[in-house]
């Protein structure tokens, strides 16, 4: 079944008492037990929900895994993976990660003992270099955030067997609509259901999906644990919003292929990052291994003066945070999203003063080119 229908599905099976197309939203701590010793399959909501369930059921078959969990962030769920490890444990990570990532890890799991490197997971040599005795896992983003550097999952892969090493991959850019990394021989994948599965602006959400039933068991004990689950409403928010994934994204990365091409002509326009043009480094790495190139473009403008102008004076690309939703957005990763990243870090990689991180809605795509235009007119 095609995956946009397995999408719009999501739910119609949960309620066969009423034969509701919506899933209920279970708001309930708790649930009533019909006799001693006897359980619904629901106890307490931490535990199990309903609504949460159906979510995670959901993004499991989505995604071609065991499993599904859901979390109340993207970096809830990220925090809850990583109690999976001990002190002393290594984890190989992708460099130009989301700023958010690298302070949950240098900030607060570092001070646990566990141990971060940080390479160029694009390269599979850089990766193998870093590859020590007491390495437990390699942590990539399937497309970077937010130079749009794009893994060889494949080869991660098999590296990773070799070396008995989890493969986890964030794949929020890309979606399992346009990316299945389990399929490729990722352990575990993981969303910020806040972006492109949410798809409005409206919910703060995180999706962890597992390959593997004994793993899948691992990750629940600790999801039980910690207690850092998503509540019925947001959890029905996501489950609203991925039901029109994919005709969200395909509207989206038709936007930003025209949009590409657009700043790549323009004079102010320094240079452009997006996979889905041809000069792309690994825009033939993307044909063979996913369904599209996503909607998310970074651009560096000529002058730094330009950046607060275009944030400034666009009208309908908002200045904000976030990425993936119906209305388009523009950050300037150097001082919001990748503040926490040391400045000489930021530097080496190229998220610098010029440079402009774009995320791309469904507006017509014209009136987004005309936004940009007035935007860049001295």
């Amino acid at each position: 079944m095609n995956i946009t229908t397995q999408a719009v599905q999501i739910g119609l099976e949960w309620d066969t008492r009423t034969g509701s197309v919506s899933v209920p939203i279970y708001q309930t701590a708790t649930f009533r037990h019909p006799g001693l010793g006897q359980s619904t399959g629901f106890d307490y909501s931490r535990s199990g929900n309903p609504t949460r369930q159906t979510l995670e059921d959901g993004i499991a078959r989505l995604d071609g895994g065991a499993r599904g969990f859901a979390y109340s962030s993207g970096m809830a769920a990220i925090a809850n993976l990583l109690l999976l490890f001990s002190s002393g444990d290594h984890i190989v990570v992708t460099e130009d990660l989301y700023g958010g990532t690298c302070r949950l890890f240098d900030k607060v799991f570092n001070q646990y003992g566990l141990q971060f490197t940080y390479v160029d997971t694009s390269d599979i040599g850089k990766i193998t270099a870093a590859i020590r005795p007491e390495t437990k896992a390699v942590f990539v983003e399937s497309l970077t955030n937010p130079l749009l550097k794009f893994a060889d999952i494949p080869a991660l892969a098999h590296v990773c067997r070799e070396r008995n090493l989890l493969l986890i991959v964030d794949n929020t850019f890309l979606t399992p609509y346009l990316l299945k990394p389990l399929d490729l021989g990722a352990d575990i994948t993981i969303y910020s259901a806040s972006k492109y599965l949410a798809g409005h602006n409206d919910t703060i959400a995180g999706l962890v999906v597992v390959k593997e039933p004994q793993l899948a068991e691992r990750v629940y004990f600790q999801q039980n644990s910690a207690g850092a689950v998503l509540g019925p409403q947001d959890s029905w928010l996501v489950i609203r919003g991925i039901k029109t994934l994919g005709v969200r994204l395909d509207r989206q990365q038709e936007n930003a292929f025209k949009l590409a091409c657009w700043l790549k002509g323009h004079p102010r326009i320094a240079r452009v990052h997006y996979p889905g043009l041809a000069e792309h480094p690994h825009h033939e790495r993307m044909n063979d291994q996913a369904r599209g190139y996503g909607a998310m473009i970074a651009f560096e403008v000529d002058n730094p003066a330009l950046v607060e102008q275009i944030l400034l004076k666009t009208r309908l690309i908002s200045f904000a945070e976030s990425l993936g939703g119906v209305e388009s957005l523009m950050t300037f990763p150097e001082v919001q999203t990748h503040a926490d990243i040391p400045p000489e870090l930021r530097a080496s990689l190229g998220i610098n003063n010029v440079l402009l991180r774009f995320s791309v809605g469904i507006e017509d795509c014209d009136d987004l080119i005309e936004d940009l235009s007035q935007a860049l007119e001295s």
